[in-house]
């Protein structure tokens, strides 16, 4: 998804003929002064592509926070041990305090809650691959115990993950039926 992103971006902003440099994930530096009307050209040629154009401060700190968090998530194969206030204060260049307060400022959640929902939004994909146990799951994503994995994906989801597990299989199999049936009785139109 991270490419495809890129690639969309590259696009657009070749259309718009502009001096641009792309320096990390979800991040553009226009090299050239830009007026008022390009940078509506821009953010119509990108909203086309759900891409919000950020220049307030504040608002391109959030978002910074926001994809180390999601490249924490779902880029690692196991999310790594260490602390993640340290990991995050690094990666944005500000003190956890500063950015903490202004998160929880900005976004009326907490990163610990944003954390949490990124984690069970990847164990729901993890689940849905159906590669690994819950137990496997829990422990990829640095859970201290598989009871509180499935605690905490029953408190965001309302279902443990192994009732998640077992409503996308039910799907699947009548997925996997109804395309049996289809072709049966497209055969026997035939």
């Amino acid at each position: 998804m991270q490419t495809a992103c890129k690639i969309i971006l590259q696009q657009q902003l070749d259309k718009l003929k502009l001096d641009y440099s792309i320096p990390g994930f979800n991040e553009v530096e226009i090299n050239e002064p830009i007026t008022s009307n390009r940078l509506i050209q821009m953010n119509t040629f990108l909203n086309n592509y759900g891409i919000e154009i950020l220049d307030a401060p504040k608002s391109v700190l959030i978002q910074k926070i926001k994809d180390a968090i999601i490249e924490m998530v779902y880029t690692e194969k196991k999310l790594p041990i260490f602390k993640i206030s340290t990991y995050l204060a690094e990666k944005v260049d500000h003190s956890y305090g500063y950015i903490s307060a202004l998160f929880s400022e900005v976004t009326y959640t907490s990163i610990e809650n944003f954390i949490i929902i990124q984690k069970i939004e990847r164990a729901k994909q993890l689940i849905i691959m159906d590669d690994l146990t819950i137990t496997e799951i829990g422990w990829e994503l640095n859970y201290s115990s598989v009871a509180h994995f499935c605690t905490q994906f029953k408190n965001i989801t309302g279902l443990t993950p192994t009732t998640f597990h077992r409503i996308i299989n039910k799907r699947r199999n009548a997925a996997m039926n109804g395309s049996k049936q289809n072709t049966k009785s497209d055969v026997g139109l035939k």
